[in-house]
């Protein structure tokens, strides 16, 4: 008998330490957001909770990035408390990158910015309307942002990028309290890609379905566009890039500008090579496969002819120079005279793909003026 009540107490004793073991969570398969064209972070969903994976958090990244989303004064399930936790909706948010400040303006959080280093970069007028508000402190240079300053203004979350997975900057930043989110949209692909991660934003502030909502329009515009360019009865020659020292760097046929002359039904002369960045190449091998090119896009800096001219006399060889058929997306200025083009442009794929477009195929956007797209004259 005492073995019998031995056995049932051992029993009941293995039961009851079972039943305490938490269970792992499990996704729910109802998803209030989805991400389809972004290949460097997902979002699962979970009762009361929420897991942000960043699977490309800076180039050639061998492991994903996770981290908690969960609201204020939830409790945090033990079997997640290792996990780097965000609480949210933020109310007090750092970014790093000038590309960043659109997302937050488009979901209406632009108010959340506290915080940026080199204020003197930013082009919006609406982050720069805060700015001379004194509501936005200057934290001194994304490569070295002055920490005591920011302990000082005491932000939820720090949202940054990197080149590596040894960023000493991040580490003490995160010992000091608060935590980081690396973001990597801008090792995206894609245009579509890279405008998706407003998701990715729309996260810490719970508001995925704005994002969803403002993401469907730009799809379906860029869509549109892409549509209308099929149409094109011809494909002009598409020269790009430009000299630095020795070296001539241009799109790789496999790289995000590239999808945009694909996009937009032209004849981009290295779009069979192969790459996702850029070529680096001789001026001869230019000049010999893109001398006779009808147009010539993103010539680096330049802001003319004559600056091209100056940079390069051989510049002046090419027909695209020429006929006056060099364009430049960094024309257009912002208040502190930085390229609207390099803040904006990633959240506005669409309408970089119609300034193409309408350069490339002027009859089929006949009413359409292109935002970014500028001929150097």
């Amino acid at each position: 008998m005492k073995i019998i009540k031995s056995l049932l107490f051992l029993s009941t004793v293995v039961l009851f330490i079972a039943c305490k073991q938490e269970q792992k969570p499990s996704p729910k398969i109802n998803t209030n957001t989805s991400v389809t064209y972004a290949q460097g972070f997902d979002i699962q969903y979970f009762d009361g909770f929420k897991k942000l994976i960043i699977k490309t958090p800076y180039p050639n990244a061998e492991e994903a990035l996770e981290y908690l989303i969960i609201p204020k004064g939830n409790n945090i399930p033990d079997s997640l408390k290792t996990l780097k936790i965000i609480r949210t909706p933020v109310e007090k948010v750092v970014v790093t990158s000038t590309t960043h400040i659109p997302m937050l303006e488009l979901l209406g959080e632009e108010d959340a910015l506290i915080g940026f280093p080199n204020l003197k970069y930013i082009s919006s007028s609406k982050t720069r309307n805060r700015i001379d508000l004194n509501l936005i402190t200057e934290l001194g240079n994304e490569e070295s942002i002055n920490t005591e300053i920011l302990l000082d203004i005491a932000p939820e979350l720090l949202i940054g990028f990197s080149m590596s997975n040894n960023n000493k900057m991040f580490n003490t930043i995160e010992k000091a309290g608060i935590p980081v989110v690396l973001n990597g949209d801008w090792l995206e692909e894609t245009p579509l890609g890279r405008a998706e991660w407003i998701k990715f934003f729309a996260v810490f502030f719970d508001k995925e379905k704005e994002a969803d909502s403002i993401f469907t329009a730009i799809e379906a515009d860029y869509k549109d566009a892409v549509a209308i360019a099929t149409k094109a009865t011809t494909k002009p020659s598409i020269l790009s890039g430009v000299l630095y020292k020795d070296v001539w760097n241009l799109p790789a046929g496999e790289s995000f500008v590239a999808k945009f002359l694909k996009d937009a039904n032209t004849n981009y002369l290295w779009a069979d090579t192969k790459g996702k960045g850029s070529l680096s190449l001789s001026f001869e091998s230019v000049y010999d496969k893109g001398q006779h090119a009808e147009l010539w896009i993103a010539p680096g800096h330049y802001s003319s002819l004559e600056q091209l001219e100056q940079a390069n006399e051989h510049y002046v060889k090419f027909d695209a120079f020429k006929n006056n058929k060099v364009f430049s997306f960094t024309q257009k200025k912002g208040a502190a005279g930085g390229a609207l083009y390099y803040e904006l442009a990633p959240v506005q794929p669409h309408i970089v793909l119609k300034d193409i477009i309408k350069i490339t195929h002027p009859d089929l956007l006949p009413t359409y003026e292109p935002v970014y797209l500028q001929k150097l004259n």
